[in-house]
């Protein structure tokens, strides 16, 4: 056996030890999340229960409270748990709606390619060279246009969005425009759900469920999935027209 089989080798172990250690310790994170009841803190109940308390702590400690949201939501985002949309209305319902689709927008996008790039650590060799030939047509395709399917499917919420990090990081789509697409994708989507939590802050009886400032942020949220398909539905129109005119030229 020559020197460089062997080194091969050993690297192929050496990198499998390094996998099965890091998906020990999501599995054990997420372990830790469930079995001591973390997921009760990303619930819409505990941000009613605890509005007033959490508003007085941010009031008095704003950048603690900033920093501990933010970092909170980024481990949320990675290790694709559920809460996303929860924390998402309390960033509204804490921050306000400038400070909050900030917050927001930049943790959701850093968790969501931590997501991205684990999964693509993780499973992208493997499955590539498993399905290599069946999934050469898709890699060409995202190559071409990945950036414009991710657009689409942040913009459209068709999929669930952690879904989408993990899935991505299988494709051959780079780093850099997976977080900037993803990015400009979700705020528009961020915007709406941060102005809704905007919102639910002011909610102190049951007669503030009919305030007007409610009920359109509630329709903006049932609105934007069609609005969004036809933002999407005009782009691709465009690039389709432009496409044939292409085509037209050079025959």
């Amino acid at each position: 056996m020559s020197i460089d089989v062997m080194e091969h080798k050993k690297q192929v172990i050496d990198n499998m030890k390094i996998k099965i250690a890091f998906i020990g310790l999501i599995a054990f994170l997420v372990f830790i999340f469930f079995y001591f009841g973390f997921y009760q803190y990303a619930s819409l109940d505990f941000l009613k229960t605890q509005q007033a308390s959490i508003a007085e702590h941010n009031a008095s400690h704003p950048l603690y409270t900033a920093s501990i949201f933010f970092i909170t939501y980024i481990v949320i985002t990675g290790l694709s748990l559920p809460g996303a949309a929860i924390l998402t209305l309390a960033g509204g319902a804490i921050f306000g709606l400038i400070k909050g689709t900030l917050l927001v927008s930049f943790a959701s996008t850093i968790g969501a390619t931590l997501a991205f790039l684990a999964s693509r650590f993780l499973f992208r060799e493997s499955l590539q060279q498993k399905f290599a030939v069946r999934l050469r047509i898709i890699n060409q395709g995202i190559e071409k246009d990945g950036a414009f399917y991710l657009f689409t499917l942040r913009l459209v919420p068709a999929f669930p969005f952690f879904i989408v990090n993990l899935v991505m990081g299988l494709t051959p789509i780079k780093t850099l425009p997976f977080f900037i697409v993803s990015q400009v994708g979700m705020l528009a989507g961020t915007i709406v759900y941060i102005y809704a939590g905007t919102q639910l802050a002011q909610i102190n009886a049951l007669n503030d469920i009919f305030s007007p400032e409610l009920i359109i942020a509630f329709t903006l949220l049932g609105l934007f999935p069609l609005i969004a398909k036809k933002i999407i539905d005009f782009i691709q129109s465009r690039r389709q027209l432009e496409n044939n005119k292409t085509d037209s030229e050079s025959s």
